[in-house]
């Protein structure tokens, strides 16, 4: 397997840490055994698991206003590619890759699935892109993709889905993500009732064409592009769209996409019992959809989004999908996904230490404190030397950060890509 960090570097820089990590892992190990919790158990699983990374993220994101690009960003699939295996080289929780499409088309894709067999990745959700307009398209989606009024505008979108299947097929993919901008600007401009219909007429044509072995994801988002309504705006839509849809249609929930104080979880827990839950979005936010590093805001509500996944392990069916969706404005987007990769992690490994039946007994009781404190408890503890433990037994670093800036990759990538300049605005 290709390796794009220097493993001479890797090595010298775990050894500098590596008796640290011993100390500290042993303390944590005993720490947990009087709690009748095996930390290599629990390091066990927390290696298993993996969250994908968006192939746009590891270009500079930026909002409405502006886009400030920063130095090597990728030109194109194959760099992109080269940037996600660095991640997953010094984390190892990053072992597939989410295209979208258009951004990612190329034209041989058995050239594409290669490269990224050589780098020891994987390809996960396809993302379809029917919210901007692209060179040559034949109608607008100004006004609407799937629920357009114009029937050959939705058409369009369709066929652009299903290309998607053809695409991901070939590359080993077996899910689509849809997203779409649809809504209204202004009271009146639409018909609501008539215009979802038109969305669930076009995604019924989607789902009819979907492969045997794939899932489809409707993802909502409560505003943005459109600023009075959109079609798709939170979980209850979103279900009844799965529901209508049949048993490959589920929700995907991005963390960012609700309502300052909505109760995630709580909706997590939702979609679990009723056999919908699909997978998430991972990311964080103050205001509205900012798309902030996972956990750099409020750890504590992606602890609690784990405190369900955990609670639900096991169930019948249960394969939620799991990718980070983040737009880094300010910082390097290999460290950002990096550290949000970590932080997924010690979200899993805090809700693998709670003791669920001293809190089923607590909630039973009718025990607010003691069933809080439990939950406190876990998330609470200081799992870094886990997740240091997990990452370098499986080849990764110690601390990923410090690595990446040790090997110098952004410096060396930036004499071969051609600098970046313009300001614009929008998303990658």
């Amino acid at each position: 397997m290709e390796e794009m960090i220097d493993s001479g570097v890797l090595s010298a820089e775990n050894d500098k840490r590596a008796k640290d990590l011993e100390t500290d892992y042993n303390a944590l190990g005993e720490k947990l055994a009087r709690r009748g919790v095996s930390i290599d158990g629990v390091t066990a699983k927390v290696a298993a698991y993996g969250v994908a990374v968006p192939s746009w993220g590891v270009g500079t994101g930026g909002t409405r206003f502006a886009r400030f690009p920063g130095v090597g960003e990728p030109r194109h699939i194959f760099d992109k590619l080269e940037d996600c295996a660095v991640i997953q080289q010094l984390t190892r929780a990053t072992p597939t890759v989410s295209l979208h499409i258009p951004w990612d088309k190329v034209d041989d894709l058995s050239e594409l699935r290669q490269r990224g067999e050589a780098l020891g990745l994987g390809f996960d959700a396809m993302n379809s892109n029917t919210f901007q307009d692209q060179e040559g398209q034949e109608h607008s989606y100004k006004y609407g993709s799937l629920s357009h009024t114009d029937a050959a505008t939705r058409q369009q979108a369709i066929d652009h889905n299903i290309e998607c299947f053809e695409i991901g097929k070939a590359l080993g993919s077996k899910a689509l993500t849809v997203w779409i901008g649809d809504g209204s600007n202004f009271p009146g401009q639409s018909h609501f009732t008539k215009q979802f219909e038109r969305y669930l007429e076009a995604m019924k044509s989607i789902y009819t064409a979907l492969p045997d072995d794939w899932r489809i994801f409707s993802e909502h988002k409560i505003f943005e592009p459109a600023f009075y309504s959109t079609v798709v705006q939170d979980w209850g839509t979103n279900y009844l769209i799965a529901k209508e849809l049949g048993p490959k249609a589920f929700c995907l929930v991005d963390l960012g996409h609700h309502a300052p104080n909505v109760n995630i979880e709580m909706i997590v827990a939702r979609l679990i019992q009723f056999g919908k839950l699909g997978g998430f979005h991972f990311n964080d936010s103050k205001y509205g959809d900012d798309d902030l590093d996972t956990g750099s805001i409020d750890p504590f509500r992606l602890f609690l989004v784990f405190n369900e996944l955990v609670d639900a392990e096991g169930a019948e069916n249960f394969n939620p999908a799991h990718m980070l969706d983040q737009s880094h404005n300010v910082t390097d987007p290999i460290e950002s996904l990096m550290r949000s990769a970590i932080e997924v992690r010690r979200a899993y490994a805090q809700a693998l230490l709670v003791d669920r039946a001293a809190l089923a007994g607590f909630q039973n009781d009718n025990d607010p404190m003691m069933a809080s404190e439990t939950l406190k408890d876990a998330f609470r503890t200081d799992v870094g030397p886990i997740l240091a433990m997990a990452r370098k037994n499986a080849g990764g670093a110690v601390d990923p950060i410090a690595t990446y800036r040790a090997a110098g990759y952004r410096q060396k990538v930036a004499g071969v890509r051609p600098a970046v300049t313009g300001a614009g605005g929008g998303i990658v």
